[in-house]
């Protein structure tokens, strides 16, 4: 063997990355391949949800996350293309202090993550490296070859982690079955100036249409806008005058905002799927993140539970060195903790998938009154809530009852209950 570690993770996206940072707190030999060139670049905003906002706090890093990048954001407000509000959520409703979330401009969370990581670990992370496959001794995973500069490198590690995404080499490497699926609606992303100073975030859902506006630092705005997939050619096609008419069409408040969109360049396409895989474990061996979990967009999740799987997985490490058990058996217990909340956000984002990406009259009509409904239940409201802000286990619909009250349908007699930590 070239190299020898405790742990080698094959990617340094958000769950890589986190776990490389927490295992090099640990004091634990760990080695992040990441076969990009360098730190990522490109149009991505992101939600930082309540869960990550804590996790970063755990590692030192909420306080520095930079000024310039960062926006909280309290209210969030769900709207009906050509009608009025259907909903607002208020993250202030949440116990303090991650009682908001926070709206970054690209990257902001994952250059400050690798930055610490490479703070805590200076050799701990290698840009340009290329996972090729696994190694194996008698059915047990014992490290992975990978290229780096042009050569052939052999790691021995005690355990191969698969942080690679949705579409996983690791993942297909161990033989795991794993159910994929892309969405039929992908999504345009943007980050526009905004001289209008948005200040509340804005969700608007009509007829197979979706676009959301989240304010960022400096007077910007993250826009988010839902596209048929493979369709960008036939946008680019129609020229960005299209896309400012339909935005400003659907929030006239912003026509300024959108008319600053003027080429391409100001914006990024980003795809949609899942990933299901049968197991995340194997003898010597992990998935995390969208390797394990891929999920739709709308859980606001997908980035988080990759953090959140990489600090569960990293308080499992300290005991399997411990116990020299890298077994399957031994890393289930990572998967049995983290796979039911993964679980149940999983099927609550095709819900959503269901209910807000539709066309269908009928099932427009039943979504609408369920927000419709939510919103003047306290007690629903902040069950939907913890879900987005990754603070609940179970479905924030509990049973058929919860559902029926969601729609009208039957009254909730909780309704004006209010949340836990207020309660007298």
């Amino acid at each position: 063997m070239d190299i020898h570690v405790d742990v080698v993770v094959v990617g340094a996206g958000g769950g890589g990355a986190v776990l490389g940072l927490a295992l090099a707190r640990k004091g634990i030999r760990s080695l992040v391949l990441e076969r990009a060139p360098g730190p990522p670049h490109g149009i991505r905003g992101e939600i930082l949800q309540p869960n990550g906002q804590r996790i970063l706090d755990e590692l030192g890093l909420l306080d520095h996350l930079p000024d310039d990048a960062v926006r909280p954001v309290r209210h969030f407000h769900f709207r009906q293309v050509g009608g009025g509000r259907l909903c607002s959520i208020d993250y202030g409703e949440l116990p303090p202090p991650y009682n908001r979330a926070l709206v970054t401009l690209p990257h902001a969370v994952h250059r400050t993550v690798l930055g610490a990581l490479k703070k805590h670990n200076p050799s701990g992370l290698w840009y340009g490296a290329s996972f090729v496959n696994v190694l194996k001794r008698d059915g047990t995973v014992i490290g992975v070859e990978a290229e780096v500069e042009g050569k052939l490198l052999r790691i021995a590690s005690r355990l191969v982690v698969g942080a690679d995404g949705l579409f996983s080499k690791v993942r297909d490497v161990l033989g795991i079955p794993t159910t994929l699926h892309r969405y039929a609606e992908s999504y345009l992303v943007a980050i526009l100036d905004c001289p209008e100073r948005l200040h509340e975030a804005q969700y608007f859902l009509g007829k197979e249409e979706i676009l959301g506006l989240f304010p960022t630092a400096g007077d910007t705005v993250y826009l988010v806008y839902m596209i048929k997939s493979e369709s960008m050619d036939a946008i680019r096609a129609a020229g960005v005058e299209a896309l400012q008419k339909t935005w400003s069409a659907i929030y006239p408040d912003l026509s300024a905002t959108f008319q600053g969109f003027r080429n391409w360049e100001q914006a990024a396409y980003m795809p949609a799927g899942q990933a299901r895989a049968a197991t995340w474990v194997a003898n010597g061996a992990v998935l995390l993140g969208d390797a394990a979990h891929g999920m739709n967009p709308h859980a606001s999740q997908g980035r988080m539970q990759a953090m959140v799987d990489a600090m569960s997985l990293a308080d499992v490490v300290p005991s399997c060195l411990a116990e020299d058990d890298f077994s399957e058996t031994r890393l289930r217990v990572y998967e049995t903790q983290r796979r039911p909340s993964v679980d149940m956000l999983q099927r609550l984002a095709d819900e959503e998938v269901f209910f807000w990406n539709t066309g269908n009259p009928l099932i427009v009509w039943l979504r609408n009154r369920v927000f419709s409904t939510i919103d003047r239940n306290r007690r629903l409201k902040y069950q939907v809530l913890t879900a987005k802000a990754g603070l609940r286990e179970t479905s924030p619909f509990v049973g058929i009852l919860d559902r029926l009250q969601a729609a009208g349908f039957v009254p909730d007699p909780c309704a004006n209950q209010p949340p836990p930590h207020v309660r007298s």
